[in-house]
């Protein structure tokens, strides 16, 4: 994977209607911010521009996006390992999964339009592998900013501070061409529902059928120093 041609956008998924959606882009390798904005519109052609140009992209979703389905009844809505005291399926966490759904839909919908035919994949192998003709350009993950991860508001608000922290903490856990990637969350021991994989097949674009039972890599926001 090419990281100087790379470009990931971080959505922290919130109302559009009372302004608290916003998104921001970094490049990679050199963490640049790029663009930023309050509306999906601007995330999704963010998106679409840096894949038209060649280029491969990241899109990262601020709320849950893989959920663990036990085999045991008793364990419905137990937290993922990794997550603490703040489990996906608390109210917090409920709420922004509900919502993060229909709005990652939209902007991979979005996308889809834009550009016919084009795969996808939550799996840092499959998207890595796109550089050398196979996998996919476009890499679904989830980030969690919250408690200690949380930014200093900047100028532009604590909602676009948010998704910058997002973008950078995405585009650093990714830098390294030959590391493991690994994930701060994971659906493990239990089995995974993969709701980035869902949305995907749902907007359109091309992903493998096994991804919908796969962990997505989550990537935590953590302060600096």
């Amino acid at each position: 994977m090419k990281l100087s041609a790379a470009c990931v956008v971080a959505v922290d998924v919130g109302s559009v209607r009372t302004g608290s959606f916003a998104w921001a882009a970094v490049d990679m390798p050199g963490h640049t911010l790029t663009a930023h904005g309050d509306d999906p519109a601007g995330a999704a052609g963010a998106l679409s521009a840096a894949l038209t140009d060649g280029a491969s992209a990241v899109l990262a979703l601020e709320a849950p996006m893989s959920v663990p389905v036990p085999r045991d009844w008793k364990l419905l809505g137990k937290g993922r390992t990794g997550e603490g005291n703040r489990a996906w399926s608390a109210s917090a966490g409920a709420g922004a999964l509900a919502t993060g759904l229909a709005q990652g839909a939209w902007l991979l919908a979005e996308i889809a339009r834009a550009l016919p035919g084009l795969a996808a994949t939550t799996q840092v192998s499959r998207w890595r592998g796109a550089a050398d003709g196979g996998g996919a350009p476009l890499l679904l993950v989830e980030a969690f900013v919250s408690g200690e991860g949380k930014p200093v508001p900047t100028a532009l608000g604590p909602h676009a501070a948010d998704a910058e922290a997002a973008a950078r903490a995405v585009a650093e856990r990714l830098a390294d061409e030959d590391g493991t990637d690994g994930t701060d969350m994971t659906c493990a021991p239990q089995r995974a529902f993969s709701l980035l994989a869902a949305q995907a097949h749902w907007a359109g674009l091309a992903v493998a059928g096994d991804e919908l039972a796969l962990d997505v890599l989550v990537v935590r926001a953590r302060p600096a120093g």
